[in-house]
């Protein structure tokens, strides 16, 4: 563990402090940084991916092969842009 007790207690106060919808903000905030990182990684790993396969890896990555497969049925699922159009 690289954080100490008296660390750990500190860092609850002040989460309790701030509230239900400050502490939601920074879990989405949180989201959408883990997203970005996953991205960038699947993005280095392969250069060659478009942005449908960038999304649809991230997607893999992020919710776990058994549940991408029950619900895309397999890697080559067309993915939507957001907006709920079909990528090219």
């Amino acid at each position: 563990m690289d954080t100490t007790v008296e660390a750990a207690r500190k860092e609850f106060e002040i989460l309790r402090k701030l509230g239900p919808e400050a502490r939601l903000k920074m879990a989405l905030e949180m989201s959408d940084t883990l997203r970005s990182i996953v991205e960038s990684g699947v993005r280095l790993r392969h250069p060659d991916y478009n942005e449908q396969q960038v999304r649809g890896e991230v997607a893999r990555l992020m919710i776990g092969d058994k549940l991408f497969q029950e619900a895309f049925g397999g890697s080559d699922a067309p993915m939507r842009e957001p907006g709920g159009n079909e990528a090219e």
